[in-house]
């Protein structure tokens, strides 16, 4: 039986903390403005010291806090917020942050990073230049595999239970946003362009992460709209208009043992003008990795080069070009390409191109009504090494 000693501490522990939560969302809001910082948004002066110290005094602050970047376009070199914080963090930028044009400034992977934060909420309608016009050309990574990588413009690592939303980003040099070690990330209400040439210029980047929400949010730029990694687990991506890009993309995996994405979900998305559709790709040669239970349903594309593709002898580089299927060693398991239609550019819409070593296991195509309108007749569907079934409508003929 509980003693009555116990009973009252735990009853006067309820109070306690119930008083304390009162006393924390009842308090008011205080906002640590960057211009009292000594911020200047001439376009000219690095602000990064201002924005550091107006976020280390808003992080300690008991209360509810708001750093806070008002009207203004504000030059910024690399920082790092980091935590752990007394509570939930609000970072509004308003205005335009710019980043650094100037090459001796590139030299890192993180313009603007995010770490060990546990409640961070981004917002504000500003927006996040990347300026990465000024560095694209520094980009030898298809040419040199040991290529420094430019800055991300926005980066979370080890950073739970947050939100970005109603933000715009801007020509970044690397990926837009970079998802690393996170948890309970909800992305929504978000806009990035770039160029459909600029290089490696991901829209949303996720690796080592797990429940991840991604909605209503608009990536046209020069690589995968939405790219998943190893570790990603349990993302859920919906109203995603992506174009152009080169599609939300599963993988590359397979360069290191082990390596896992599980638990996919990507429903009510557009795709426009776009490289690749639904895609999972894994390296040519790669180790023993695993790509299980995603799910694609509910797309439109319009003229996409390839709506749907698993392609297992992926790679960029001209290295690669005479190596086989075989040398995947990626099981991919538990895929389901549903309600997918709109139009395909290249005759054939649906690849389906799986390792000889370990073939793709339950592939399902479930009504998809892909249609080609160039020279050499009506849409096709090819199949390589898959062991699946096809229900409801399917044109292109299913090849499974």
């Amino acid at each position: 039986m509980v003693s009555l000693a116990s009973a009252s501490f735990s009853v006067c522990l309820f109070v306690f903390l119930s008083i304390a939560n009162s006393q924390y969302y009842n308090s008011p809001l205080k906002f640590f403005n960057v211009l009292d910082y000594g911020a200047v948004a001439d376009e000219k002066r690095d602000n990064s010291q201002a924005f550091l110290k107006a976020w280390e005094d808003a992080c300690q602050w008991r209360g509810r806090s708001m750093v806070l970047i008002p009207y203004g376009t504000y030059m910024l070199r690399s920082v790092s917020f980091e935590g752990p914080c007394r509570s939930l963090m609000r970072f509004v930028i308003k205005g335009v942050l710019k980043a650094p044009t100037s090459p001796s400034l590139f030299n890192t992977n993180t313009w603007i990073g995010f770490r060990y934060i546990n409640g961070l909420v981004v917002k504000g309608g500003g927006y996040l230049d990347g300026q990465g016009a000024s560095a694209w050309p520094y980009n030898d990574c298809s040419k040199n595999p040991h290529c420094m990588p430019l800055p991300v413009t926005l980066r979370l690592d080890f950073v739970t239970n947050s939100r970005i939303h109603h933000l715009r980003s801007i020509n970044s040099k690397n990926s837009h946003i970079n998802l690393f070690a996170c948890n309970n990330i909800n992305i929504s209400f978000v806009r990035m362009t770039a160029p459909g040439d600029s290089p490696n210029t991901d829209g949303i980047h996720i690796g080592a992460s797990t429940n991840i929400r991604i909605s209503r949010t608009v990536i046209q730029t020069g690589d995968d709209c939405i790219s998943m990694v190893t570790g990603s687990r349990n993302i859920d991506i919906s109203e995603v208009t992506c174009g152009p890009g080169h599609g939300i993309s599963i993988g590359s995996l397979g360069k290191s043992p082990g390596e896992f994405v599980t638990g996919i979900n990507v429903r009510n998305c557009t795709f426009i003008d776009t490289q690749n559709g639904a895609r999972i790709k894994t390296w040519a040669p790669s180790l023993s990795s695993e790509a299980s239970d995603i799910f694609f349903g509910d797309i439109y594309v319009q003229n996409v080069n390839n709506p749907v593709l698993i392609d297992q002898q992926y790679c960029p580089y001209p290295s690669c070009s005479n190596l086989g299927q075989d040398n995947s060693k990626v099981q991919i398991s538990n895929v389901t390409f549903s309600n997918i239609w709109g139009t395909s550019s290249s005759k054939v819409a649906v690849t389906l191109k799986c390792s000889k070593l370990v073939p793709c296991k339950n592939v399902q195509l479930n009504n998809i009504n892909l249609a080609y309108h160039g020279r050499g007749g009506p849409a096709t569907s090819s199949c390589l090494n898959v062991i699946g079934a096809s229900y409801g409508k399917q044109s292109p003929p299913s090849c499974l």
